[in-house]
């Protein structure tokens, strides 16, 4: 069970101050609705240590929060999906333990896209399978899009597994229209990284515009969720209260302005090791724990002066783990390889192949997002390099969609004009051919707390994910370098 720690600091005469447990976890699950009181520091186990929140305006009341209050009709609140014991997202142990804690009456198990399908039984594990065993919740998007009512492609369902893509009520051929895809919940915390907009209006990969704040009228980095529909977090909140919490009506601006506010200012970061140890000692490497998060600078972009995470030679000579650790910073930062066949990377006059290392696309100081709008079609959710089986006769968890571009529009840049897809990405907002597959980047942080990884969850554990890059890209990394990346990667 993971545990909240309070941190508090206890002066001594003559010591400077240090971090002290103080109690017992009251809480591994935050429900909706808790009249609790956030410290404003707090620390869960996980497998790896402890992962650190830090609530930088202090501590938090939650009754009457419109974060942690049920708004809608289902039960849930934003906090739901979005736990401080898993980095302020959802874990797939934490799924599963509140399956078994509520014999499946958590309003995390709410039909509408807790489940596969909301037509399906709602007492059985069968009909939660995707959120169970990946962490994934259903996202019903509107087919056409509403950004394009006249894409460039056409879409139709080759594999349906949970049913919810050909069901009269809620699929394709429905009444109202909608294409269901299944995605792992992005972690409402460290945000003004993630929210960092780059310079200028122009997305410079693409040469368009940025969306813009309605509210302000700037633009926005369009890096928060994974196919980069909502721009900011008024949008998003709005838009989870009617598809998540199934709320009628309107939030009121009272209440985006408080959901906004504690979602700024909550920070979440590993900061113990169970190999490496305490991981915000003093002297230690700048980028761990959420102290650190809380006072860098947001929207600074990879370079020799300011690596993505940093400084990690003090643990050049330091316990093995830590070595390791070090090494595994500097295969992120400067081991190249060949990224070959990825849109919106290889697509726009970098080359194909071209020679680069993880930090190149993953270039945002602190987070290890993309400085600029990080929508790119890696491979997870396109045939020939998806993580899902490779024919439509083996059994497979997710949807499979045949994608039929235009004879008039572009095709897709590497995969041509019929495309297989468990997740066409930005292309179900856009339209676009181009976009297929296109998922926006993540942030780095709190890895340990949140797995599993990919946007389809399709990676168990670090290994795996590690692995994924190796085998798309031959990557030709040894075992202990895939090592040193995994417990680099783990204490993020």
């Amino acid at each position: 069970m993971r545990k909240l720690v309070v941190l508090c600091l206890v002066a001594a005469a003559g010591v400077v101050a240090i971090r002290a447990q103080v109690s017992a976890a009251p809480f591994t699950w935050l429900a909706p609705g808790s009249a609790a009181v956030l410290p404003q520091e707090m620390t869960f186990d996980n497998a790896l240590g402890r992962l650190g929140v830090l609530n930088a305006e202090g501590p938090v009341e939650t009754k009457g929060n419109p974060f942690f209050e049920p708004l809608g009709s289902n039960g849930r609140a934003c906090v739901t999906c979005h736990q401080p014991a898993n980095a302020m997202s959802l874990s797939v142990d934490t799924v599963r333990e509140r399956w078994r804690a509520t014999n499946g009456k958590d309003p995390l198990f709410a039909a509408i896209d807790g489940s596969d399908n909301p037509a399906l039984p709602q007492d059985r594990e069968s009909s939660h399978s995707l959120l169970l065993n990946r962490g994934l919740i259903r996202v019903g998007l509107p087919w056409p899009p509403s950004q394009n009512p006249d894409p460039e492609f056409t879409i139709e369902i080759v594999r349906d597994p949970t049913g919810v893509n050909r069901d009269p009520v809620w699929g394709l051929k429905s009444a109202k229209p909608a294409v269901s895809v299944f995605r792992r919940p992005r972690p409402a915390t460290n945000l003004k990284y993630v929210l960092a907009p780059d310079n200028g209006p122009f997305n410079v990969k693409l040469g368009v515009l940025l969306d813009k704040d309605p509210a302000t009228g700037k633009p926005v980095s369009m890096n928060m969720m994974a196919d980069a529909r909502a721009g900011t977090l008024a949008i998003q909140a709005e838009s989870a209260y009617h598809d998540h919490q199934e709320g009628k009506g309107h939030l009121s601006q009272e209440q985006l302005n408080r959901i906004i506010t504690f979602e700024s200012q909550v920070y979440a970061a590993q900061m113990w090791d169970n190999s490496a140890k305490d991981l915000v000692e003093s002297g230690g490497p700048g980028a761990l724990g959420p102290q650190n998060l809380q006072r860098e600078t947001a929207g600074v972009l990879n370079s020799p002066a300011k690596p993505v995470f940093l400084s990690f030679d003090r643990w050049k000579t330091d316990t093995a783990f830590r070595q390791s650790v070090a090494r595994g910073n500097d295969i992120f930062l400067n081991r190249t390889f060949w990224v070959r066949d990825v849109a919106h990377i290889n697509s726009i006059g970098l080359g194909n192949p071209a020679k680069r290392s993880c930090a190149v696309c993953h270039n945002a100081v602190m987070s290890g997002m993309d400085r600029a709008p990080g929508w790119v079609d890696l491979g997870t959710s396109n045939f020939p390099t998806w993580t899902e089986p490779k024919t439509e006769n083996e059994p497979g968890q997710l949807p499979v969609f045949k994608l039929t571009c235009r004879a008039a529009a572009k095709p897709h840049p590497f995969l041509g004009r019929v495309i297989y897809s468990s997740d066409p990405g930005r292309a179900l907002i856009t339209g676009k051919c181009a976009d297929i597959g296109a998922i926006t980047m993540g942030q780095f942080r709190g890895l340990a707390a949140r797995a599993p990884y990919f946007s389809n969850g399709s990676a168990k554990n670090l290994m795996e994910l590690v692995d994924y890059y190796d085998r798309r890209f031959d990557m030709r990394l040894t075992t202990q370098e895939k090592e040193d990346l995994v417990n680099f990667l783990g204490v993020l």
